[in-house]
């Protein structure tokens, strides 16, 4: 591998993003994929405008994910419900199927197909999974599940299936597929996975919300 800046051009290939996310738990490195430019570029401005600084973890699900991002998180004295917020406008989905749910996986919340069809992102709030480990069959009857939810959009010509690699990567590291061709993904942990399970153990109340505040202290890019 080396490096050809020098004669980098408009159509260049943008390098990749990082991001050092510093929580109450330890330190997570993220890296932003270029597949999904917006999400990558809304991100981005979100750090730079150090929002995610004081964000709480207000959704964690032990075997599942960490949610995080909306910005009433940040007012102590809270009490109604998190997660119904967010900072910015909805983001159009950038579902690539290269990019799945696998463990340590980046993506994108948002509402829920009723309302949202077009599955738009939320213009802040993101989860970090952390899922299981599945078997081939148990793979074989979600892809069952995800083109029975989809045949109200799809012919049947176009039914999902996961990939081979997909597959090898869900029965040796894990993740949540179920997810898969519903939500953006457009990032993943390269450092510090062990975190995101330290989170996603932690005890919780109702609405899967930590009883002991789980806080982003800082988010910055790594140049």
């Amino acid at each position: 591998f080396f490096s050809c800046s020098v004669f980098k051009t408009k159509n260049s290939v943008p390098s990749e993003t990082r991001i050092e996310m510093v929580t109450s738990e330890g330190t997570v490195s993220l890296k932003l994929y270029n597949e999904t430019p917006l999400h990558r570029d809304n991100f981005k401005k979100l750090v730079e405008n150090k929002f995610y600084d004081g964000i709480k973890f207000h959704r964690v699900i032990n075997g599942f994910m960490a949610q995080a991002g909306d910005p009433n998180s940040k007012k102590d004295d809270f009490k109604g419900q998190l997660g119904q917020n967010s900072e910015g406008e909805t983001i159009p989905a950038e579902i690539n199927p290269k990019l799945f749910h696998k463990k340590g996986a980046l993506a994108a919340a948002r509402m829920g197909d009723n309302v949202n069809p077009e599955k738009k992102s939320s213009g802040s709030q993101f989860y970090i999974v952390q899922g299981r480990k599945l078997s081939l069959q148990q793979l074989a009857q979600m892809e069952n599940r995800i083109n029975q939810k989809e045949k109200n959009y799809q012919q049947a010509e176009n039914n999902f299936y996961f990939s081979d690699s997909a597959k090898k990567v869900y029965q040796e590291i894990g993740g949540t597929p179920f997810l898969d061709n519903g939500y953006t993904v457009f990032g993943e942990v390269t450092q510090g996975i062990e975190i995101i399970d330290k989170i996603c153990s932690v005890k919780t109340a109702r609405g899967d919300r930590p009883i002991s505040a789980v806080t982003i202290l800082s988010a910055r890019i790594i140049k």
